[in-house]
């Protein structure tokens, strides 16, 4: 083997190397571990609700929860309000709370989307997405059903529609 031949080859050694540390790094800072799947216990939060009291999960305990995380400036998650707001409407005297967590906009804003959409159920506000890196959402609208021991039932990424809303609030307050 030549000289330079043997170089082109140490720097790809060398380059190899160098991509596997970086994907080492990046799965460890970033990666699955503590990634909150169906099944584990649901994160916590403390968190500013449109009322101005601060909420943490606790306020919520022994009661069924879907929690959505959502923005103003997310369409699907704006289409998906409606549906949410009336399945609390339907479910909230069954041990069931929609809460609204709202990813990185201010009170006023929260304040008058909420007013204008008619939504009446907890939107608590994620201004510095804390609770967002704990429960790690990606994509929005992300939506959390946790049953009354606070136990991930299932995760839906995307924009829910009414009927599978009310299908997957049954089967949390049924345990199916």
């Amino acid at each position: 083997m030549t000289g330079k031949s043997r170089k082109t080859v140490q720097v790809i050694i060398l380059l190899a190397i160098l991509m596997l540390g970086v994907y080492a790094i990046v799965t460890v800072v970033m990666g699955k571990e503590g990634v909150p799947k169906e099944g584990d216990q649901v994160p916590g939060f403390k968190l500013l609700g449109s009322d101005g009291a601060v909420h943490t999960l606790d306020d919520f305990d022994g009661q069924a929860k879907v929690i959505n995380f959502w923005g103003t400036y997310c369409e699907p998650c704006v289409r998906e309000m409606p549906a949410l707001q009336e399945q609390w409407l339907k479910w909230k005297d069954q041990g069931v709370e929609v809460i609204g967590i709202n990813v990185g906009e201010d009170k006023m804003t929260v304040e008058n989307f909420a007013q204008k959409m008619g939504v009446e159920f907890p939107v608590l506000m994620d201004p510095n997405r804390d609770a967002v890196s704990d429960f790690r959402v990606g994509p929005m609208p992300t939506t959390f059903f946790v049953d009354s021991s606070g136990r991930i039932h299932h995760i839906r990424i995307g924009q829910l529609d009414l009927e599978t809303l009310d299908k997957q609030i049954e089967q949390l307050v049924n345990g199916s």
